[in-house]
């Protein structure tokens, strides 16, 4: 037999203050019977029944379980692709403590909020690579991330649509995702270089693929530290990097998608967790499982049983 709940110090204190004030009024019922020169012991057989109902209730409230029944357990599967914006501009500081570590942060309690879905890593810079497929082992999920640094060695500009259509062709040729609901969630400061085949984003919609974007950074924006000095443009000027809103935005309205923008406090976070879990996919993962009831009615209906003969049975207490 398992136990659903334990005994609290609340539970402990209302029984030993059951069983004193019930010995002392047995105690008191004895003293008076023997002045009384009779015999008082009527009030046994009540005290066996009340404590018997008492225990029966206790029980009860414990939440006994046993015996085993099937029970089915269904999980709606979940497939998402997070594409992370990796350039320089990403190293800003309008974002504490910097716009990539913000990102990094974030995932990382992503994956502890959207504990069942599987989540495949893609890093976006002039060149985009897969970092991780679709994997439900969070764990190295996070290992991953904390490794990521951006691309210092970016020289010919950041091409997010590019990273957008290495998600896509994963997708589209990953079997295992057939029939799960499917997602992108691209995390940029919208800095972008390459071209946008509108087409191509418009064909998302058909594989069932939403396009979310997260904005990361100000309009205000920042510089951005190269050793002890600036980025610096070719007139020596300090490069000062700006969130395009619009550009991600169009992304988002392009992708039939949804734009979110990241905030201080990662408050964000819950409005794109709930975007994620509205995607809903057809399959369902059905396990059989063997599972303990909660049989506390058994109890229940024995105490109160044993409650009606209580007031119904009436016992003479002294024998005069």
């Amino acid at each position: 037999m398992n136990w659903l709940y334990s005994f609290s110090s609340t539970d402990f204190f209302l029984i030993v203050l059951f069983i004193a004030l019930y010995g002392l009024y047995i105690l008191r019922t004895f003293r008076l019977a023997r002045q009384l020169n009779t015999s008082a012991w009527g009030v046994i057989p009540k005290f066996f029944l009340r404590s018997s109902y008492l225990t029966l209730l206790l029980i009860a409230l414990l939440g006994p379980s046993f015996g085993e029944v099937e029970q089915s357990a269904t999980m709606t599967g979940r497939d998402v692709y997070l594409l992370i914006d990796v350039s320089r501009s990403m190293d800003a500081t309008d974002a504490v403590p910097s716009r990539l570590e913000r990102v990094k942060y974030d995932i990382q309690q992503l994956c502890d909020t959207l504990a069942t879905d599987r989540f495949g890593l893609i890093l976006a810079s002039n060149e985009s690579f897969v970092l991780s497929p679709l994997t439900a082992d969070h764990d190295a999920i996070k290992r991953f991330v904390r490794d990521i640094r951006t691309n210092k060695a970016n020289a010919g500009g950041t091409d997010l649509c590019t990273a957008i259509e290495l998600a896509r062709q994963k997708f589209l040729t990953d079997s295992s995702t057939r029939l799960n609901a499917k997602a992108l969630v691209l995390f940029s400061d919208g800095e972008n270089f390459g071209s946008c085949n509108r087409t191509e984003l418009s064909s998302l919609q058909t594989a069932g693929l939403p396009l979310i974007t997260v904005g990361v950074g100000t309009e205000t924006g920042s510089s951005i530290r190269e050793g002890r000095d600036f980025i610096r443009d070719e007139s020596q000027q300090i490069v000062r990097s700006q969130l395009n809103r619009g550009f991600l935005q169009e992304l988002a309205r392009d992708g039939h998608g949804h734009y979110i923008e990241a905030d201080a406090n990662g408050q964000y976070l819950r409005e794109l967790a709930s975007t994620l879990l509205a995607q809903q996919g057809v399959r369902f993962d059905q396990n059989s499982v063997a599972a303990s009831t909660n049989k506390y009615y058994y109890f229940l209906i024995a105490a109160l049983v044993l409650l009606a003969f209580d007031l119904v049975i009436t016992v003479r207490t002294f024998r005069l």
